[in-house]
């Protein structure tokens, strides 16, 4: 859909001609320590295009990839960006049921994943699923030297030897195939399915570069954020394809990025709020970060309202970013000259010649005029293709006029550029992701003892969680440890409940439409709890 509107295919390469042009001998990625070359990644995912291939893996397939920060995330990618095969990001702390739902919906053919990865153990994970959630899976592509249980999948191999074999050296992908599909939440109890294709993603890395200075002779980039989320995504594919250097972890740990940071003369940066808290805490330096231009930055938790001064008095300049898995990160960022109290603001100036943003009055629909509050709308070269599997919702994204419908409210500015105020619905933002409420809710509903549950998250300096409010069926009690015992087992760790605590009933109010719970007040309830 947005291809077609911006005619990308026409002047813009695919992902993996985009990356041949890179010079092969600067450094791309810099791996425990280890630089790793862009013609050495470039050869290894040529050979792994070829064993793909002879897998019988061709253009329009999908293939998951379950890995953390690693160069075989990254290899994988342009393996199968090569062939027109589509990668689905697989969130390495998602759970069982979650990526049962992925691998079915998504009906991916080969996963490629590594024994363990992050806080999950991927290979038992994938034991533990139903057959049905495996039923397309014909082949399990483990990274590294653990082992797996061969009846994972009808074939397994290694890594290492699909890489070596013969390369593939033609590209048989088109600048209009889609290339990576995200997760995100929306108004239903599944996640979303979002599908970006090469080109945009191409000419979006293209512009994030420009938009950022990465392009510049000293850029180093520190990759503390997940390449299988749309943030760290960009930030990724913005630096490779300028030809610059990113200094992986696998996971962050904020001693360790404040580390790496300084011995590798990192350069720019992009994250939560959260994360730059935590790293400007590691260090005792008046100035720990000497050479980053600036932390593009994400208000992920609202409480950490001293940052922005705390920030720049140790010498980190912030520049405030919008983005979202349909729209890929980084679209807009705030101006380098505005004063902190924009800058320090979600929202921007969108970082294509070709995107716009506009703010309209959700409920007439008619445009907002400069300075007033609605719901932020946005087209523009990055936008997605469409859901994966739910044509409705694709076009119940856009207004007939072809703009993104971002569900979040906004002021629109004289620059072109607009502030983020805050979400239209109630999505919760937890560890980096929007998270949909309903997805944590069912799970506790499950129970027998409860009747009906409801999640709102609390913001504390510490990080953001999610308390769960339950009413309990009649004559239940509150078993509030096996209620969360219930989350850990069948949820990220992310998205488990800090507390479940029992109402007699939900606050509401009657309306027109019908009884609605007051999720405001329930956030208030929220904040209160010690």
């Amino acid at each position: 859909m947005a291809l077609a509107r911006y005619g990308a295919a026409e002047m813009t390469p695919t992902l993996a001609a985009a990356f041949d042009r890179v010079p092969p001998d600067r450094v791309a990625l810099i791996e425990r320590g280890t630089p790793l070359r862009f013609g050495g990644i470039a050869d290894r995912a040529r050979g792994l295009a070829g064993g793909l291939s002879a897998l019988g893996l061709c253009r329009g397939d999908r293939v998951a990839l379950w890995l953390g920060n690693r160069r075989e995330w990254l290899e994988t990618l342009l393996a199968c960006a090569r062939l027109g095969v589509t990668v689905v990001a697989v969130n390495t702390r998602l759970g069982t049921v979650e990526v049962g739902d992925l691998l079915r919906r998504c009906e991916a053919r080969a996963l490629v994943l590594a024994p363990e990865a992050g806080m999950r153990r991927p290979a038992e994970e994938l034991a533990a699923l139903e057959p049905a959630a495996r039923a397309t899976l014909e082949t399990v592509i483990v990274v590294g030297d653990g082992a797996v249980h061969p009846g994972l999948a009808p074939r397994v191999v290694a890594f290492d030897a699909l890489a070596a074999g013969a390369p593939l050296g033609s590209i048989d992908a088109q600048p209009d195939d889609g290339l990576v599909v995200f997760t995100t939440s929306g108004t239903t109890s599944r996640p979303k399915l979002v599908l970006h294709g090469q080109c945009g993603v191409v000419r979006h890395a293209r512009d994030v570069a420009a938009a950022f200075g990465l392009d510049a002779g000293d850029t180093v980039v520190l990759q503390a954020l997940p390449l299988a989320g749309v943030f760290g995504f960009s930030q990724a594919l913005a630096t490779l394809l300028a030809g610059r250097a990113l200094v992986m972890m696998e996971s962050f740990d904020a001693d360790s990025a404040a580390s790496l940071m300084r011995a590798h003369a990192v350069t720019n940066l992009v994250g939560t709020n959260e994360m730059l808290d935590r790293m400007l805490d590691a260090r005792t330096e008046t100035r720990p970060f000497p050479v980053l231009r600036f932390f593009g930055h994400a208000n992920f938790n609202p409480a950490l309202v001293e940052l922005p001064a705390k920030a720049e008095a140790r010498g980190v300049r912030l520049r405030g970013l919008f983005g979202m898995s349909e729209t890929l990160a980084l679209f807009a960022i705030q101006p380098e000259g505005a004063i902190l109290e924009r800058r320090a603001l979600a929202g921007g100036l969108p970082v294509s010649a070709d995107a716009r943003a506009r703010i309209a009055d959700p409920e007439s629909g008619a445009l907002a005029a400069s300075g007033k509050a609605g719901e932020l709308q946005v087209r523009g070269p990055s936008l997605f293709i469409g859901y994966l599997g739910d044509e409705a919702a694709t076009r119940r994204a856009f207004t007939p006029d072809g703009w993104f419908r971002t569900g979040d409210i906004g002021i629109g500015l004289d620059d072109g550029g607009f502030t983020l105020l805050g979400r239209m619905g109630d999505t919760l933002r937890l560890g980096g992701y929007l998270v949909n409420p309903l997805e944590i809710e069912q799970v506790v509903a499950e129970d027998p003892s409860v009747a009906a549950c409801q999640a709102v998250e609390r913001n504390r300096r510490d990080g953001t969680r999610v308390i769960a409010f339950v009413v309990l069926a009649p004559g239940a009690a509150l078993d509030e440890p096996a209620l969360l015992a219930r989350c850990r087992a069948k949820l990220a760790g992310y998205k488990v409940p800090a507390r479940i605590v029992a109402l007699d009933r939900f606050p509401t109010t009657d309306g027109p439409n019908g009884t609605k719970v007051r999720r405001a007040e329930l956030r208030a309830m929220a904040a209160a709890l010690r």
